[in-house]
């Protein structure tokens, strides 16, 4: 049975396939087309799909997309009913809605077959049930509470379940135009980051802050029964709506802050504006109690259900300093977040929904690792080197590790580009950029220099998993950095690279079974200096992370990166025979 879920028409585009119950690939089409978090069909991930399964279009028995508009019929006439909005933001909401129509068709474009010739049946899953089944479904639990909750998807922003097997009960729901992922995305592009996808700069930026203007936060955003109401004098999309591109480039929003909100906390920052401690407040205070609404949420649910097992899923579920608090700070002992835990995750989570709720597949497949995507062969890589005309070295596995610690050891930045591309917004060692972190000077080093960014901008530690009590304070598995959990105090200063200004880091835990070669390359960096972490950062300066050799290459050579090492070979800017001038090779 070949299932192929896509997430499409949104942020995120990306495309996966399940076949007899397990997942074989996952891939985000913005790997492939280079421009980050781009919405519409993402063709080029279906095909890749296929090509890794050895499944031809014709042998597709279902596709699933996680977009149902006829979804929440009643809660949108009622929407309209209370707030009218104006006939423009209904024209633009039904114009976007419009655009899914022709779904086999666009299908059969992508997989270059007319459309008479496929044989599959095509679903529209429910955004929220996609994201319930990436998050349950292929979790380590039985039964589990879930909570879903992001921006917004098929007029919801957050669903609460209890779910057992391969079904879910329903619990409670918030739906549009209240919702904690618009208030983020809100205060994030008051605070100068314009861009789809640039929470994450908001939340590295909070720890440099105090909660100034926690009280106002609170105002807008507050406890309501079990779930949470918007203040929407705050906000004008209730009204006017959100005007954004969603498809065929990358997703554009405009602000949808109200007036008042410029009166309560001053004027917007401009992007070409340095930080000042109001902004490090304003964005302190917004975490906080995003935290406080989260924590909420998820004892309201464990009180109700009286479980153990939480899944955390949906766009705000990668805020991982929130995700590090859940079983310190409500009676949930486990905690599960899938790879992907955002729109791109939804693809296998319709995948998955189909296989186990609508053919009634049996449960098995357990998601441990997030190595899902495209790799490289020794031709490609030489070929790319050839290319452009840099030289390689070759070594054997045991030999490439020695030298690999020992360069970083050196005080050397080294791209390590081995294996399978990992799914989702982090690299987790297989397209990842890594350095020593007991260097104080690393983090200016890589902001300024590598990755041409924001000093504040934090990175990972990724930590031996069977080492991780000795330098955090809580002992949890953390495959896909979605917590960030405090390190102990008596640690922080070995490790200043990776300590975040309040003592904490967004860890990664590596385990000798998903990533063998990973786990070997820190198991000898700790025996040489008694600390099991590397810093990890991922694979790219300011686009998607790299997907080829050739990819990988030019961003080595576009940066200040001192070597880079793609499957057993080796490229190295200060070995002799290195070319001087290799900064005219990046477009070759």
């Amino acid at each position: 049975m070949n299932i192929i879920g896509l997430n499409a028409y949104h942020g995120d585009a990306a495309a996966a396939l399940v076949v007899d119950g397990e997942l074989v690939a996952a891939v985000e089409e913005e790997r492939f087309n280079r421009i980050k978090h781009w919405a519409g069909f993402p063709t080029e991930s279906i095909r890749w799909c296929l090509e890794r399964g050895g499944i031809r279009p014709e042998e597709i028995d279902h596709v699933g997309i996680s977009f149902d508009p006829r979804a929440n019929f009643w809660p949108r006439l009622g929407f309209l009913a209370r707030h009218r909005p104006s006939l423009r933001a209904i024209i633009e909401r039904l114009r976007r809605q419009g655009k899914t129509f022709g779904l086999v068709e666009q299908f059969a474009h992508a997989v270059e077959i007319d459309p008479g010739r496929i044989r599959a049946k095509f679903h529209r899953v429910e955004h929220h049930d996609a994201h319930v089944a990436a998050g349950f479904l292929i979790s380590p639990f039985n039964h589990a509470a879930v909570l879903s909750i992001d921006g917004m998807g098929d007029f919801m922003s957050m669903l609460t379940a209890e779910a057992r097997h391969t079904s879910w009960e329903k619990i409670n729901r918030v739906y549009y135009p209240h919702s904690i992922g618009f208030l983020y995305t809100a205060i994030t592009m008051y605070l100068g980051f314009p861009h789809y996808g640039d929470e994450y700069k908001v939340m590295g930026l909070a720890p440099y802050g105090e909660p100034e203007f926690i009280d106002v936060f609170r105002d807008m955003i507050f406890p309501k029964d079990d779930a949470f109401a918007l203040n929407l004098d705050y906000f004008t999309h209730h009204r006017q709506g959100i005007q954004m591109q969603w498809n065929d480039g990358a997703p554009r929003i405009e602000p949808f802050h109200s007036d008042l909100l410029e009166r309560t906390l001053g004027p917007p920052r401009d992007p070409r504006e340095e930080m000042t401690a109001r902004h490090d407040n304003i964005a302190k205070s917004l975490q906080v109690v995003t935290e406080e609404i989260i924590l909420h949420l998820l004892r309201s649910l464990q009180k109700s259900t009286g479980l153990k097992n939480i899944c955390l899923t949906g766009g705000v579920a990668m805020n991982s300093v929130a995700n590090g608090k859940v079983t310190a700070e409500t009676d949930f002992d486990n905690v599960y977040i899938p790879a992907g835990a955002a729109d791109n995750g939804t693809s296998f989570g319709s995948a998955f929904y189909i296989w186990n709720r609508l053919l009634h597949g049996k449960r098995g497949f357990v998601q441990e690792h997030a190595y899902w995507g495209c790799e490289a062969s020794d031709t490609d890589v030489i070929d790319a080197a050839e290319r452009i005309g840099v030289p390689i070295a070759t070594y054997p596995e045991g030999q490439l590790l020695d030298v690999v610690v020992e360069m970083l050891l050196e005080g050397n930045v080294v791209g390590w580009f081995q294996g399978p591309m990992e799914f989702g917004a982090r690299a987790l060692g297989n397209r990842s950029l890594l350095a020593d972190p007991r260097r104080t000077d690393m983090r200016d080093i890589i902001n300024l220099r590598i990755k041409f960014r924001e000093k504040f901008r934090p990175f990972a530690p990724s930590v031996l998993e069977e080492h991780v009590d000795a330098w955090f304070t809580v002992d949890e598995s953390t495959p896909y950095m979605e917590k960030v959990l405090p390190i102990r105090p008596e640690k922080q200063h070995e490790i200043p690279a990776v300590t975040h200004v309040d003592g904490s880091g967004r860890l990664q835990t590596v385990s000798r079974r998903t990533n063998p070669l990973y786990h070997a390359l820190i198991t000898r960096f700790f025996a040489k200096t008694g600390v099991p972490i590397l810093l990890n950062t991922s694979l790219n300066e300011n686009e998607p992370i790299v997907r080829t050799p050739l990819e990988a290459i030019r961003c080595f050579l576009r940066t200040d990166m001192d070597a880079i090492v793609i499957g057993k070979h080796l490229i190295h800017r200060h070995a002799a025979n290195f070319p001087e001038n290799y900064r005219q090779r990046v477009s070759e």
